[in-house]
């Protein structure tokens, strides 16, 4: 039978030898590391006001448990992506699984927040290989036809583990804080196990060998010293030494490097992937969303959990409606870019998510849990409609022999975004603020407070989500910018005959 990607080799017991079935089998190895990607970031983010309490660690070092593990899948997930290329994707996959394993066995035997947080890192740099290939993987695996709903599943498959993160959190939090990461263990040796049953390498290894260890280290440094800075500078004041420090070295370091990777022979960012208009505007929507969304459950734990004095478990629950928008949205969307294109999908999604975070502005203290609920829905339903066709479009983009180094790019920009909105957002809310009052509320021991030491905390919550708000009507003009989709009957006769050869500027509807 002719299929559209190169024949699988010879079949497992477990891995059908039809391209068509071998698909559905990449896709459940890949959603797998998605949905233990998703459930682990609600489990944590619900604990840590458990944490903070459990092992007597500043506010500082409690974010810094958050942004330790994301700063090192961000930096590595390029090296990742790189050494998947040249290697195979598989074993990448495979390792992944089992150093995300370890670290999370060791991170549950933590005695303080310093060596929490280097077991964070080694859980940082097994979840890069797994961020950095699953998206290969399903592309590889997929019809182009088909990637719009793949993506797709995987996207709501992640939104499932975001409704069981928190919530499971809670529950394990009651247990003891170390359940927390000890949870991860079976699930990811598991993956690890299935990967290496099921998983087939179908692209061919890139040719040109190499890496980037300079400009590696500058980008290391440089994103460091920026989340360093602004997120110290929130709570010590922008005139600290380290904070300033932070943000001298970033601004020298950041620039320098974007000129070593011009002129390395092979750079940890692949500048020329951005010379398509496509990939370029995805790109730079999925930067923009990520520092526009990403610190919104982190605001929302300490507005349950803090302001209005939920427990864990309630909490958890709470922030359902959140991920409970994008399980609907995701698969719709994708279904809808695969006939229509991203373009309009992408933007409409990031002004759902722009109106919803303006709305939350209207929130109080003591408002009911219903507005809550509402405006968590409005922003879940507009990321489904963003992410899924985004994903597509850039990884439907770029040839085959490129995909990891691409997922790695997506994933680097994404995740860039997100450790800068947390820094960022940190900064705004803690502004300010009484230190009895900040510790109160991000150690979830605020009942008794009155709505007079909570409103300086409402306060800078309000600006923080006007800040994300205009942060994501700009990512609407950049969606915007990216060409216009496909035909419908050009689509429609992919569907009918298979993909035919287009010009280099019609793949623009991926």
């Amino acid at each position: 039978m002719q299929t559209e990607t190169p024949d699988i080799p010879r079949r497992s017991r477990l891995a059908p030898i039809s391209h068509d079935r071998y698909k559905w089998w990449a896709l459940s190895c890949t959603s797998l590391g998605m949905l233990l990607a998703a459930t682990n970031s609600g489990t944590l983010i619900i604990a840590l006001p458990s944490l903070e309490r459990s092992l007597h660690t500043s506010l500082l070092a409690l974010v810094w448990v958050i942004l330790a593990y994301m700063i090192a899948a961000t930096v590595l997930v390029l090296t990742a992506g790189r050494l998947s290329d040249l290697f195979g994707r598989k074993r990448a996959y495979v390792g992944g699984f089992v150093v995300f394993a370890l670290a999370s066995l060791g991170a549950g035997f933590s005695g303080g927040s310093t060596e929490l947080i280097l077991w964070r890192i080694l859980q940082g740099i097994g979840s890069a290989f797994l961020f950095a290939n699953a998206p290969a993987l399903v592309t590889d695996a997929f019809p182009k036809r088909q990637l719009g709903l793949a993506m797709g599943a995987n996207t709501m498959i992640a939104a499932v583990g975001l409704v069981l993160g928190p919530v499971l959190g809670g529950a394990l939090v009651a247990i003891s804080w170390p359940w927390v990461f000890w949870f991860n263990v079976p699930v990811a040796l598991a993956g690890a196990a299935w990967a290496a049953l099921v998983l087939r390498e179908l692209a061919k290894p890139d040719q040109v060998r190499g890496y980037d260890l300079p400009g590696t280290v500058t980008f290391v440094l440089g994103l460091t010293g920026l989340v360093l800075g602004v997120s110290r500078g929130g709570l010590s004041g922008w005139g600290d030494p380290i904070a300033l420090s932070g943000l001298i070295a970033a601004t020298v370091l950041l620039p320098a490097w974007v000129v070593i990777e011009h002129h390395t022979r092979v750079p940890m960012l692949d500048l020329t992937l951005f010379s398509s208009r496509l990939f370029g505007a995805a790109a730079a929507a999925a930067l923009i969303n990520g520092l526009a969304r990403f610190a919104l459950m982190f605001v929302f734990v300490f507005y349950f959990q803090g302001a209005q004095g939920a427990d864990p478990i309630t909490a958890g629950i709470e922030l359902i409606p959140l991920a409970l928008g994008m399980l609907v949205a995701s698969p719709i969307a994708g279904i809808y870019a695969d006939r229509h294109g991203s373009r309009g999908l992408a933007a409409a999604g990031m002004a759902l998510t722009g109106a919803g975070l303006a709305a939350m502005t209207t929130l109080q203290a003591h408002s009911p849990y219903w507005q809550s609920a509402l405006w968590l829905t409005i922003v879940g339903v507009g990321s489904g409609m963003f992410n899924s066709p985004n994903t597509s479009a850039m990884m439907g983009a770029v040839p085959a022999h490129r995909r990891g180094i691409a997922a790695g790019a997506r994933t680097l920009l994404q995740n860039t975004g997100a450790v800068v909105s947390i820094a960022l957002v940190m900064a705004l809310i803690t502004a300010a603020i009484p230190k009895p009052t900040l510790f109160a509320i991000f150690s979830g021991l605020s009942k008794g407070l009155s709505s007079q030491k909570l409103a300086p905390f409402i306060a800078n919550m309000h600006l923080a989500l006007w800040v994300l708000a205009g942060i994501a009507a700009f990512g609407v003009l950049v969606c915007l910018m990216r060409p216009r989709h496909v035909a419908a009957h050009e689509a429609h006769q992919a569907h009918e005959h298979g993909p035919t050869p287009r010009p280099a500027d019609a793949h623009a509807g991926a």
